[in-house]
């Protein structure tokens, strides 16, 4: 009796330790970043959003030289005009200068805006492959790399990239 109880007691420890081991997750780690950085569509995006920021830089610049040829040829013929011409001019000069600063936020909150509204796709579409090949692998969790310290895992970037074909 007491054979089959130490028996039954191995047994028992046999099967929880087996269940154990199996019950551990698979973990996997990624450079979401690189393989973001890799996707034609990424670089595609980037010039269109290097496009605008040129556009944007170009108009901004011509404002900047508006107002300061404005200055200058204000400051030339300050002399010649009343006090009250002088006044309106250092008004105009100031809304000029006004007005520049809300487009330069405006342009700078577009830039932003365009930017989020083209990486969101793609973003996804690296987070689907992902999944796909984690699932495909057997694996439970996959970490991004850029939010590791140590990471001795299996880097999965290689058959992501192969996922998205890059």
């Amino acid at each position: 009796m007491k054979r089959l109880k130490t028996l039954l007691l191995a047994i028992i420890l046999f099967v929880g330790g087996t269940s154990l081991s199996n019950a551990q997750s698979k973990i996997a780690h990624i450079n979401l970043g690189e393989i973001i950085t890799s996707m034609p569509e990424y670089k595609a995006a980037q010039g269109e959003i290097e496009q605008l920021t040129k556009t944007y830089e170009t108009e901004i610049q011509a404002a900047f030289k508006e107002i300061d040829d404005k200055a200058k040829q204000y400051t030339a013929e300050g002399p010649s005009q009343t006090d009250d011409e002088n006044k309106k001019r250092k008004v105009e000069l100031d809304g000029m200068q006004q007005s520049l600063a809300v487009f330069q936020q405006t342009a700078q909150k577009d830039i932003m805006d365009k930017e989020a509204a083209k990486i969101k796709p793609i973003r996804e579409k690296a987070q689907a492959a992902v999944k796909k090949v984690a699932a495909a692998l057997g694996y439970d969790y996959v970490l991004d790399l850029s939010t590791l310290v140590v990471a001795t895992g299996k880097d999965i970037t290689p058959e992501v990239k192969k996922e998205l074909g890059i």
